[in-house]
């Protein structure tokens, strides 16, 4: 895990491009983004960042939705559930999404990312306003009681350590730009209000 972990060797010089984000924005007719759903388990954020995608596709948006499972089924299928590992799995996220943003795309990261630390390091990735923190905010009994992998209640069983919103902490945004409770709205509502800011802002 050390190399993992370890920081890049002082041989690697980044090649300058020499097309610029802009120039394949510009191709696309679209300002790339990331829109960076944090919530927790069972807060509704694959489902929405789906729906979203479907969307957006349908309003001619070049798109790629980045699921928190689904990297870590590939490109982060080598690290661990520990403190460390959880960290260097967003920061893979966050490295990813801004290189997909780079290409002109908008991008829909889903993932629990339960520290403002590791979120605050993400949007340090972007230009200003490309990156939009969307919190998933519906309430942790309401999640439990949906439990879709069952995952709560293995937690709650011991069978899962570190499980956040169980013994682990969520730090909740204190600043998101948009804040959704698929509680209290349906993921149709909950897309056009996504959509409506990113044609706004």
């Amino acid at each position: 895990m050390n190399s993992v972990l370890s920081k890049p060797a002082l041989t690697i010089t980044p090649y300058a491009l020499s097309l610029s984000s802009a120039a394949r924005a510009a191709l696309k007719s679209q300002r790339p983004r990331c829109l960076w759903l944090t919530g927790l388990s069972g807060a509704g954020k694959s489902t929405l960042a789906n729906a979203l995608e479907l969307q957006l596709n349908q309003q001619g948006l070049h798109t790629f939705v980045l699921d928190g499972d689904n990297l870590r089924a590939g490109l982060c299928r080598d690290l661990g559930m520990g403190t460390a590992c959880r960290r260097e799995n967003i920061r893979r996220m966050a490295e990813v999404a801004r290189l997909m943003v780079d290409a002109g795309l908008v991008v829909i990261v889903a993932a629990i990312s339960p520290f403002r630390a590791e979120r605050e390091a993400a949007r340090q990735l972007f230009a200003e306003g490309d990156f939009v923190e969307v919190y998933v905010s519906t309430p942790l009994a309401v999640c439990a009681h949906r439990d879709p992998k069952g995952l709560y209640l293995a937690a709650r069983e011991g069978r899962i350590k570190d499980f956040t919103g169980i013994d682990s902490p969520y730090e909740a945004p204190l600043a998101a730009e948009c804040e959704i409770d698929t509680q209290t709205q349906d993921i149709a509502q909950a897309c056009e209000r996504l959509s409506v800011f990113l044609l706004k802002n």
